[in-house]
């Protein structure tokens, strides 16, 4: 055993170090964290293979990200001769997708103010507020998106609305949004954001019920989503905790 000891030393805490950053930043199970730091050598090199190597294919995310940013300034280039708006709403989905919010919205003012007939501008300038938190301001573009088309981005523009209302203390007008929605769509965050209304309509059992069927969608998604959806699936473990009497 402890020339087996020796073999791994000091690689045994370089691999713990690195999965415990990586547990530290990503957030998964609990019971990783046990098994890093019992397991030794054996445990991190599991967690690395299990989680972290997985982790890999959203490294996509980042290289992308280098060609949004010279898009990015390109067209902020390009706009200086021509600032139209189909250029302006471009500049605001990069910056969106980028998570520049705040810049987003700006662009996304601009070419609303040039052409007011694109819904995908007025929801992706919603996107921004909610993002900023800026709830009431939201509302507006997404009731504006959702009277065109109630259907909007398979009826996540629905969920989104209902969801603002929610978090503006206008429950009774989220209630039909959140049952439009919810007939539709599965999404986590579609479960997550009702189960939060519920809760704060102190609706308890029933909003344990939506958080339990949060968590029971996770058990059904592919490992990749279950990664991307990560955060609905940590903010539905809190929610559960908070409405499951002690």
């Amino acid at each position: 055993m402890f020339g087996l000891r020796q073999l791994f030393y000091p690689w045994g805490f370089v691999v713990q170090a690195v999965a415990l950053i990586h547990f530290a930043r990503r957030r998964p199970e609990g019971y990783w964290l046990y098994v890093i730091l019992f397991g030794g050598f054996i445990g991190a090199s599991a967690y690395i293979v299990v989680e972290v190597l997985p982790d890999a294919g959203l490294l996509r995310g980042v290289f992308q990200g280098f060609g949004r940013r010279s898009r990015i300034q390109a067209l902020e280039i390009q706009i200086i001769d021509n600032p139209s708006a189909g250029n302006y709403e471009e500049l605001g989905e990069l910056c969106l997708e980028q998570k520049q919010y705040a810049k987003a919205r700006e662009a996304f003012d601009t070419a609303i103010a040039a052409r007011g007939d694109s819904p995908h501008a007025f929801y992706n300038r919603a996107k921004c507020n909610l993002c900023l938190g800026e709830f009431a301001s939201a509302i507006p573009d997404l009731e504006h998106v959702v009277k065109i088309d109630p259907k909007f981005d398979y009826y996540r523009a629905t969920g989104l609305l209902a969801d603002a209302y929610a978090r503006t203390g206008q429950l009774e007008r989220a209630a039909p949004h959140f049952a439009e929605a919810t007939q539709f769509s599965t999404t986590p965050e579609t479960l997550y954001n009702y189960a939060n209304f519920l809760r704060l309509q102190n609706r308890g059992d029933e909003a344990r019920e939506w958080a339990q069927k949060l968590m029971a969608k996770k058990r059904t998604l592919p490992r990749y989503m279950q990664r991307v959806e990560r955060p609905w699936f940590r903010k539905g473990k809190t929610l559960l905790k908070e409405v499951t009497p002690a």
